[in-house]
């Protein structure tokens, strides 16, 4: 009786492995994290040389940002606090691949204007704060 049993379970234990999602199928579906730094184009580092162009891209940046930030995209986001030729800015965010991350880089609005250079690196959260609510 115990063999019929067995034989009895071990296509819907096969099927039940089978339908299981892997590890490496598990891993492959979770979103990467990925750091872009941005500096101010040198042309642009003397703030008396920014025209409204400029400062509209670095709007829309901010609004891009702000709305990633609100889909959870966007882990954190924020700049150094030094004079023009000095600062840079980070956007630690989430995306599928490589692919991906370049595109959303790519498609900052700073970065598109020529406002702002930005440069790509994979990355990963290790600590973060609690939230202080």
């Amino acid at each position: 009786m115990k063999s019929l049993t067995r034989l009895l379970l071990l296509p819907a234990l096969a099927a039940a492995i089978a339908a299981a999602p892997t590890a490496s199928a598990q891993t492959a579906a979770k979103p990467r994290q990925y750091l872009y730094m941005l500096r101010v184009a040198p042309p642009l580092q003397d703030p008396a040389k920014w025209s409204d162009a400029d400062k509209a891209a670095t709007s829309r940046h901010f609004e891009r940002l702000k709305k990633a930030a609100d889909s959870g995209q966007v882990i954190l986001a924020g700049r150094s606090t030094e004079d023009l030729d000095k600062t840079f800015g980070l956007v630690i965010f989430e995306a599928a691949d490589d692919a991906a991350a370049k595109a959303f880089m790519e498609a900052d609005p700073a970065v598109v204007a020529g406002v702002m250079t930005a440069t790509l690196h994979p990355y990963a959260v290790a600590l973060q704060r609690k939230s202080a609510q």
